[in-house]
């Protein structure tokens, strides 16, 4: 039985089969697309649990692919995976901020591939778990956990999964300062092999579009982050 489907968006015939090779060994059910073009129709036909997604493809980028994405409201919360080449730092950041969830750089280990597949895919569904707040409002935000919705001021905000965790994680504490290794810790497991980096990335594109209530997102220097106290 497969664990979930799986949309692979690589226009390198060797990568992509290594790719799904690995995750089909797995038990998940695998997509295959070589452009851009294809990877948008097959996602809109599929219905993924995931994305992994080269930057670096023909006609429509990566890039414009995760941007199309996440413009899309049929497809903007589906989770992606971009695989990058190590010199590429401006496209990861820029992915990122477009909604990315993660990134591998390549050439990459096989299992590293599959850990990160499955720990943004069991924090997906955990994230869709009701829990006991089920609506958490702070300086004008308010999340509901059980639809996976961020509203400002009544003006629904479109981010990311790992945005929406990251904000939750604020939100459920509010005036307490997080390192940027508890943050990953809190939103993706312990000893996840993810930069510090890519959470100042996330922070940033949060306080973005959170609008004027991003301000609220403070930066304690030396420390990490924080979501100011309403007190």
């Amino acid at each position: 039985m497969a664990y979930g489907k799986i949309l692979v968006v690589e226009d390198n015939p060797d990568i992509l089969e290594l790719v799904a090779y690995n995750l089909e060994a797995q038990g998940y059910e695998v997509t295959r697309a070589m452009t851009g073009e294809n990877g948008l129709s097959q996602a809109a036909r599929v219905g993924p649990d995931l994305v992994i997604l080269d930057v670096m493809l023909p006609g429509i980028n990566g890039l414009d692919v995760c941007r199309k994405l996440k413009q899309n409201e049929a497809t903007r919360s589906l989770p992606v995976i971009l695989l990058t080449a190590k010199s590429e730092d401006a496209d990861i950041i820029s992915g990122l901020e477009l909604g990315a969830d993660d990134y591998i750089t390549k050439p990459f280990s096989p299992k590293v591939l599959i850990a990160r597949v499955r720990a943004l895919l069991r924090r997906v569904s955990e994230d869709k778990v009701p829990d006991a707040n089920l609506i958490l409002q702070v300086h004008g935000i308010t999340m509901d956990t059980v639809r996976h919705e961020v509203t400002v001021e009544g003006q629904e905000v479109a981010v990311s999964a790992t945005e929406f965790a990251i904000l939750k994680h604020f939100m459920t504490n509010p005036g307490w300062v997080f390192s940027r290794n508890q943050i990953i810790d809190a939103v993706r497991g312990g000893n996840y092999p993810v930069t510090e980096r890519s959470v100042d990335v996330q922070i940033l594109g949060l306080r973005k579009k959170l609008g004027p209530q991003g301000q609220h997102i403070e930066t304690v220097r030396g420390v990490g982050y924080r979501l100011r106290s309403v007190h």
